[in-house]
């Protein structure tokens, strides 16, 4: 069996998740998210934890076992932090600036990358060291 799948995943306050047959819907502050689950593996709440179990013992109900956990635990985390995309820019001379809804990159090319910003938040880590 998958270690990876034994692990229950922790639900934090405010994280609803409700499984109807094959069916798993996770409901939190950040939105709602559904997962149909494979026939040999089924899912359960227990005690503020979903656990994961698998029914049959062949190989591709075991490697379905440990994703299903993993996909259940991505849910929640989506529902609770949200979706978030790091650029982490290495070098001497690259850099990143940001003009309205405009992010233009310098990386080394002979004319700068412009992108039409899609997201909402961006802000600032530290300066190249």
């Amino acid at each position: 069996m998958s270690r990876i799948g034994k692990k229950p995943v922790p639900l934090p306050v405010g994280v609803t998740v409700a499984v109807q047959g094959s069916r798993a819907t996770v409901q939190g502050p950040k939105g709602e998210m559904t997962l149909n689950i494979p026939a040999p593996v089924s899912a359960q709440v227990v005690a503020g934890r979903i656990e994961v179990r698998c029914g049959d013992d062949n190989k591709k109900s075991r490697a379905l076992y440990g994703t299903i956990r993993n996909l259940l635990a991505n849910m929640v985390e989506g529902v609770t932090k949200g979706y978030a995309k790091d650029l982490e820019i290495q070098g001497v001379g690259f850099r990143a600036t940001l003009q309205g809804r405009q992010l233009t990159l310098a990386l080394g090319y002979s004319h700068p990358i412009v992108r039409t910003r899609s997201f909402s938040r961006c802000r600032r880590a530290l300066p190249s060291r």
